[in-house]
């Protein structure tokens, strides 16, 4: 209940990374601008203010503003009403219009700097209006996406500007001049470039050599390994703290060959970030931000070289037409991929495709870039088609014991069933099977711990 003293406010603002500005500074003007708004009609008692939270995140999931409506929900509350610091960056596209059946649930008034005061639906036009400044805030957000893009476009593809991020493994920053932004300039920015590193460089040329010479990823990297190498993870801890940095790895190296930046051109725009719904049956979820590799055809690279290179582009073309050659090969189905785990380590068994015919293997963390340890164990070998007969005793045992699959009605048909329904019920219920190479026998991960022998 409001006091004596007038209505009691929670104040919530938001500043996210993307805007480059100061949090304690965004935050001050903020809730300056909240407390003129409320002045004369009570005080802010309590405040929310969510840091590096884009947006376009639901409040629900913005740590401050699910703070704040937990808060709302709490019958002895501390605050009467709630004050927005700036519209435009607490809702976004439709949030308010899917937030005020909840306010109004509570009994919580919303006020904002654009209307003066508290949002009343009854008065025409006000819920309106607060829709229409949603729209306004999502708009805004696709024109800086659509002008940084073009922005970025032009530096590289005209200038060859280097744009950030970690150098690939080989090169160092170097100084590069003043900003050409004067403002930026006058207060001692400074551009940088890519140059290469010498030490690390001539390894990267090493590489290339090697794989035009014929030498396959595996043999080159455990030809770094023995060599004692350093891997780009080990060469720059710091910025790798996610890594372990232990040694050289298939994809580390893959990961170099495939690289257009050392043929000396700046690169932008190899990967891109999708925005996928959480779930897209409950919109209100909001979305969550995915990494995606794009094809080459959307790449944008320099017109000039920009930087040293460490292969030549003729080079880097044949490394990548060798590459092709040893894609994939299609018609390859492996029908238990991602069901089956090594009973010896623990680790889930690969695809391995074998005289003509699908099967799964452990290595036991083996791989070819490094030399075996005498005592490791053997590998672990299972061909497909020795597990497939199996597979419909196993799934009437499953099913007898958990019911019909979650997936499928229950049927009174009694004839067995296939193997692919079984697979299909392993997969729906999320059921894996551990291999135990010693008794060739496969256990469900159930409470039952249900097994079959392979024959």
């Amino acid at each position: 209940m409001p006091s004596a003293s007038g209505l009691r406010f929670a104040f919530y603002g938001r500043v996210s990374t993307e805007d480059h500005q100061d949090p304690a500074t965004s935050q001050a003007w903020q809730l300056l601008g909240a407390q003129a708004l409320v002045s004369g009609h009570g005080r802010i008692v309590s405040e929310f203010f969510d840091t590096g939270r884009s947006r376009t995140i639901p409040w629900a999931r913005r740590p401050q503003a699910a703070a704040l409506l937990a808060a709302m929900a709490d019958p002895d509350r501390e605050f009467d009403a709630v004050v927005i610091g700036s519209s435009e960056r607490a809702f976004y596209g439709n949030q308010f219009a899917t937030m005020a059946p909840l306010f109004d649930h509570y009994g919580v008034e919303v006020w904002v700097p654009e209307l003066g005061g508290a949002v009343d639906p009854q008065v025409g036009g006000q819920e309106e209006l607060m829709i229409l400044l949603g729209i306004l805030s999502k708009r805004e957000i696709a024109r800086a996406r659509i002008r940084v893009r073009a922005a970025m476009t032009v530096q590289t593809r005209d200038q060859g500007r280097y744009l950030g991020g970690r150098p690939p493994y080989g090169y160092r920053l170097a100084d590069a001049g003043p900003h050409p932004n004067r403002s930026l300039a006058r207060r001692g920015v400074r551009m940088q470039r890519l140059d290469a590193d010498p030490e690390c460089g001539p390894i990267v040329s090493w590489i290339f050599t090697q794989r035009l010479a014929g030498h396959s990823i595996a043999r080159i990297a455990r030809a770094l390994n023995d060599a004692g190498i350093p891997c780009p993870a080990a060469v720059d801890p710091t910025r790798n703290p996610h890594r372990n940095g232990q040694r050289w790895v298939l994809n580390t190296v893959r990961s170099i060959l495939t690289n257009p930046r050392y043929t000396g051109r700046q690169v932008w725009n190899r990967q891109r970030t999708d925005h996928d719904l959480i779930d897209p049956a409950n919109t209100t979820l909001g979305h969550h931000d995915v990494m995606r590799w794009n094809t080459p055809t959307d790449w944008i690279i320099s017109a000039r070289p920009a930087h040293p290179a460490l292969v030549s582009e003729a080079d880097f073309i044949t490394v990548q037409t060798l590459h092709a050659r040893r894609e994939r090969v299609s018609g390859r189905t492996y029908l238990l991929a991602g069901l089956l785990c090594c009973g010896i380590c623990g680790r889930r068994m690969e695809s391995h495709w074998t005289h003509h015919r699908p099967g799964y293997r452990c290595r036991h963390g083996h791989t070819s870039a490094t030399q075996p340890a005498p005592s490791r164990a053997p590998n672990a070998y299972l061909r497909e088609d020795q597990v497939l007969p199996h597979l419909p005793a196993l799934h009437l045992r499953l099913t007898s014991r958990l019911g019909p699959p979650r997936s499928a009605p229950v049927s009174c048909d009694p004839a067995p069933p296939t193997p692919a329904q079984a697979i299909a019920h392993l997969r729906s219920e999320e059921i894996t099977l551990t291999y135990d190479p010693a008794t060739r026998t496969l256990t469900a991960n159930t409470p039952q711990a249900e097994r079959i022998t392979i024959s």
